[in-house]
């Protein structure tokens, strides 16, 4: 990062400047490939839940840059409205992510399950017989 010129600031704070700077680096970085592409063509190739994605972290970033600008001129951001519509945003995204996690959650065949338990189980039976259990034993 370069030194500013007409300006110091204190030397504890430079590894939290340059790390703010790379990160803004990386944010702008991110925010150009995204706006290279026109909007209606990239949610063309996104399904329905994906577009939701989009939609929530665009307006999460946009708020939370606003946030920071808020800051920088001296204003409380927890007594604005950015401080609503960024918990509302953010109740959205966990509802989003709870439809994520429903879907990856593996679902359960409750005959499988129910043969593998019964095949997996030691049943102790007197020498001769079958180790097997027979179908009329069980339920």
């Amino acid at each position: 990062m370069a030194e500013p010129e007409s300006e110091e600031y204190p030397t504890e704070i430079h590894e939290f400047l340059v790390g703010f700077e790379e990160s803004l680096k990386s944010a702008d970085g991110t925010l150009q490939s995204l706006m290279s592409v026109p909007r209606s063509e990239l949610l063309q190739k996104l399904g329905p839940l994906e577009q939701a994605k989009l939609d929530l972290a665009s307006a999460y970033a946009l708020n939370s840059m606003f946030w920071i600008y808020l800051i920088t001129q001296g204003i409380n951001p927890k007594e604005h409205a950015v401080k609503q519509e960024l918990e509302r945003i953010r109740t959205y995204m966990n509802k989003v992510k709870e439809i994520t996690d429903r879907q990856k959650a593996s679902r359960l065949d409750k005959g499988v399950a129910s043969r593998i338990v019964r095949h997996a189980l030691w049943d102790a039976k007197p020498e001769g017989r079958s180790k097997m259990p027979s179908k009329s034993s069980h339920r």
